[in-house]
Order: C-alpha cells, then sequence, then structure tokens
C-alpha cells in the first residue's frame, strides 16, 4: 500500500487503495457504487472521484480486489518460503493463502462470483480465473513455456476454482472438508503429471509415424 495522502494518489493509485477496502462494504451492499463510496468514505476521498479509479463499474472493482489478493500472496511468499516447499505443497499453500484472504469477506466473494457468471462477464471471468492460476504457477516457481505451461494453468485453473465453490458452503471446523477436497484434487494433479513425465519418456522409443512416413517417400539407399 502506497504512503501518499489520498488527495494527491493517480487514480490507479487510489483504486490500489480502495480495493481491499469495497468487500467489507459488498457484503451488505453489493458490489455497486454505495460500497464504493463507503471505501472512499473509509479512505477520505469523494465518492465522485473513487467513480473515476473504476471506469467499469462491478467488475472492475471485483479484478482490482483479486489484484490485492495476488499482491498480498506474493508478499506472504517471498522465495525462501516457496523453496522450502515441495510442488505440491507451494500449490496447496498458495490456494488456501487465497482462500484465507478471501475469508472475511465470504459473502462478498459469491456476489462476486454470481456477476462473473453472467455470459456477458465470461470472458473478463476466464481472464481473471487465468491470471490467478498463472500467478501462482509463478510463485511457486514454474519457468515452462512449451503446453505444460498452458496445461498447468488449466489443470489449477479447475483446481482452484472447484476448491473455492466447496470452500464457500463449507461449515466444518478449520474448514476441513475443503482441505481434504483440495488435498484430492492436488493428488489427481500430481498423479496427472507423472503420467505425462512417463508418456514422455516412453516416446523416445516409440516408432515415429513422420519418420515411418518419410522412409517410405525417400527410402533409405
Amino acid at each position: 500500500m502506497t504512503d501518499i495522502a489520498p488527495a494527491d494518489m493517480t487514480l490507479d493509485e487510489l483504486k490500489e487503495a480502495l480495493a481491499p477496502r469495497i468487500p467489507a462494504h459488498a457484503v451488505f451492499d453489493g458490489w455497486g457504487e454505495k460500497a464504493l463510496a463507503m471505501a472512499a468514505g473509509e479512505l477520505g476521498v469523494p465518492a465522485d472521484r473513487a467513480r473515476l479509479a473504476f471506469p467499469g463499474g462491478a467488475v472492475e472493482m471485483i479484478d482490482a480486489w483479486f489484484d490485492a489478493i495476488d499482491i498480498a500472496m506474493a508478499k506472504a511468499f517471498p522465495p525462501e518460503r516457496i523453496a522450502a516447499l515441495k510442488i505440491r505443497e507451494r500449490i496447496r499453500e498458495l490456494v488456501l493463502f487465497r482462500l484465507s484472504e478471501a475469508r472475511p469477506h465470504k459473502e462478498a466473494l459469491r456476489r462476486a462470483l454470481a456477476i462473473l457468471g453472467q455470459p456477458r462477464n465470461g470472458p473478463r471471468a476466464a481472464k481473471l480465473a487465468w491470471r490467478a492460476a498463472d500467478r501462482m504457477w509463478r510463485l511457486a516457481g514454474d519457468t515452462a513455456t512449451d503446453f505444460n505451461h498452458y496445461s498447468k494453468r488449466a489443470i489449477l485453473t479447475g483446481v482452484y476454482g472447484s476448491t473455492t465453490l466447496v470452500w464457500l458452503d463449507d461449515e466444518s471446523e478449520d474448514e476441513a472438508v475443503t482441505r481434504a477436497f483440495l488435498d484430492r484434487r492436488i493428488g489427481n494433479v500430481m498423479q496427472f503429471e507423472k503420467w505425462k513425465a512417463q508418456w514422455r519418456q516412453g516416446s523416445l522409443h516409440r516408432p515415429s509415424l513422420s519418420r515411418f512416413l518419410g522412409r517410405l517417400r525417400y527410402p533409405a539407399v
């Protein structure tokens, strides 16, 4: 969070300062101008100026809140903390951290997902889900640039999304149901990654269809 006085903030700085404050009011008032005005009042800026920071309305407020969670996640997981964890533990802890950040505003998240679930917001929702998965993988140390880059993020998008839905209705002690569900999903992912590695290793010894066809066309002398 910047130390600049609210009155001196640019619109981007104002958006960053308001983003974590809006959910507390969206719980009661929804993701609209009233919640934004309440957050602006806390910060000491006029509601009209706050609206200028979010020309996209509710979806842009939600986007900014998710971005604030990403920023908090990056601060909470410096390289030395990540390095001490195994890959599956990294993903598990990152997902649980994101949920813990949203925990005080569970109803606000439920309302946010309802807005993002509207057909007209589908592309933006997909973009935000992909961004969350990408940032988690990058923090976890993933440097893949091939097909694995995309497959890992697609899979984590599904894991994170389904775990969030379970978490929203989880009333178990210490959210044990959510943790167990997440552990199972990550276990499935790890099994899939193991299978992919075995398949790639085995493919080195499989006959190549392209080489076979090439030999038919250009037989060896």
